[in-house]
């Protein structure tokens, strides 16, 4: 969103992971209470895979997808074309100024949002402010402190030591997922539900994917340049702890894991 830096860059490597993203999985914590006419609004929601996953949910409803990018929004429209959901649209937004009338969506949702935002809290008042009184604000963030992977690399810890750092000289949190039912509480709802799920990369094919996603932003000059610019590393350490990170990948012993915090609460 515009008051902050967003982390990951919209560079191709990070982009083409996101859309692979679906709603099955990043909001099962909130499908047994989605009905099928209801308006949701998704906010940030990126090339827009989970978005058109959510129209489908609610045939006699309609999704609204919202990013403060412009041009992701060309990937979401794109997908949503091609891939057929009609009762969905997109457009640019500020996540702490929503242009939509008070008490008009049924749900919103945001997927791996709050941890970039340097004011969540003003951010889910905004939600708030655009929910129905019987509404259902839905967040769900990972939680970058409950990593952890074996056999154990001090490289990788140090590759997610600088990212944390850079996330949060950028203005987030990327410990989010423990902190959402507090922030919930501060921004006016009543008793949040919190739940957990996990990601687990396991099997070559997982791993070699989660090493080059993260790896593959040692060859991304926005992430780089930052980084840099921030003086928290350079260029060469990227690029060495990124092939540790990726020879890792390869041990037929090796896992990596970690937690995302669910939230559901309501107005």
């Amino acid at each position: 969103m515009p008051h902050e830096i967003y982390t990951h860059s919209h560079d191709r490597v990070v982009v083409d992971a996101h859309s692979r993203r679906i709603a099955d999985e990043a909001a099962a914590f909130v499908r047994h209470l989605v009905r099928p006419d209801m308006l949701i609004l998704d906010v940030g929601c990126g090339p827009g895979s989970i978005t058109c996953d959510l129209a489908r949910w609610v045939p006699d409803g309609r999704v609204i997808g919202v990013d403060a990018e412009a041009t992701v929004l060309i990937s979401a429209r794109r997908r949503a074309e091609t891939e057929g959901p009609t009762n969905i649209a997109f457009q640019t937004a500020d996540a702490y100024a929503l242009d939509f009338e008070d008490e008009s969506f049924d749900l919103v949702y945001a997927h791996q949002l709050l941890q970039h935002l340097g004011r969540p809290i003003e951010a889910l008042e905004e939600f708030r402010r655009v929910l129905k009184p019987d509404g259902l604000v839905a967040v769900r963030d990972a939680d970058y402190g409950t990593m952890t992977h074996y056999p154990h690399e001090r490289d990788i810890d140090r590759f997610f030591e600088i990212n944390a750092t850079v996330a949060r000289r950028n203005g987030g949190e990327p410990d989010a997922g423990r902190r959402l039912p507090s922030w919930l509480r501060e921004a006016g709802f009543n008793d949040p539900v919190y739940t957990s799920s996990s990601w687990a990369f396991s099997t070559l094919e997982e791993r070699k994917w989660w090493a080059d996603l993260w790896a593959g932003r040692t060859g991304v000059s926005t992430y780089v340049r930052r980084v840099e610019e921030l003086g928290v590393s350079t260029n060469a350490e990227l690029t060495d702890l990124s092939a540790t990170f990726r020879a890792w990948a390869e041990r037929p012993d090796a896992v990596f894991a970690f937690l995302h915090g669910e939230a559901v609460a309501q107005p």
